[in-house]
């Protein structure tokens, strides 16, 4: 059989707007260190992947100031205007570096992803990697779902019985992601994930369920309850030990 390469991507090129902050939200402090540093050592913490390949915007300022600046398995590639470019961009540098002598993954994971549990990352691998299909984390909508009018009236309730809400990582053979994201952005098609290219060229996407408290840092509150999931996390690990 076959041996699997596995890379990991970490689109971290974003400035994070609606953060309201001066400073990216991958950078802003969480439980002693910063967003993208937990992020990436969830990463590098699993034996299943060879290396970690980070898109930085050309004008990052704060990456060089974090502990994992000089991580010997850290690859740095220059990011994109979207993330769905900084990807591709990632994807272009291991494509030259991975060799032809296994089947090359891609795990794609969020910067701003903090909380994921480690133990979802590896059970996300194994199973793309024995089925050979590409996989994502998700969690079925538990809240029910409405369709607001511009004028925020409800014009009605959702059906949420197959539906699903999208985490990361996300991982898929490196060629098909490669082509499925080099077709949309040759077509102009619309990608706000990895899964989401794959299905404009008819891939399939399996769905592992994943814990809801991996949550992504988008808006001021989320990195309150970022704080306390890690700091619980960082709790049972050290107690576990």
């Amino acid at each position: 059989m076959t041996e699997n390469n596995v890379w990991a991507v970490v689109p971290a090129a974003g400035i994070g707007t609606r953060m309201q902050s001066d400073v990216p939200k991958q950078y802003l402090p969480l439980a002693g260190k910063t967003v993208i540093e937990i992020s990436v050592e969830k990463l590098l913490a699993c034996g299943s992947i060879r290396g970690v390949v980070v898109a930085l915007s050309a004008a990052d300022a704060w990456w060089q100031k974090t502990a994992l600046a000089n991580h010997p398995r850290i690859t740095l590639c220059l990011g994109g205007k979207e993330r769905s470019d900084s990807v591709l961009n990632a994807l272009q540098h291991i494509d030259t570096s991975a060799g032809t002598d296994a089947v090359t993954w891609v795990l794609v994971h969020d910067a701003a992803r903090p909380c994921v549990s480690p133990t979802k990352i590896q059970t996300l691998i194994d199973f793309a990697t024995t089925e050979q299909c590409g996989a994502i984390l998700a969690a079925p909508v538990a809240d029910t779902l409405k369709r607001v009018t511009h004028g925020n009236n409800v014009q009605n309730t959702q059906d949420r019985s197959n539906l699903w809400q999208a985490h990361t990582p996300q991982i898929f053979p490196l060629k098909k992601l490669k082509t499925a994201l080099e077709f949309c952005r040759a077509k102009g098609l619309v990608v706000t994930d990895e899964a989401s290219a794959i299905e404009h060229v008819g891939g399939s996407v399996k769905v592992i369920s994943d814990r809801r408290d991996n949550i992504k840092i988008t808006l001021p509150e989320d990195l309150e309850l970022a704080n306390l999931v890690v700091q619980n996390q960082l709790y049972f690990s050290e107690n576990q030990e």
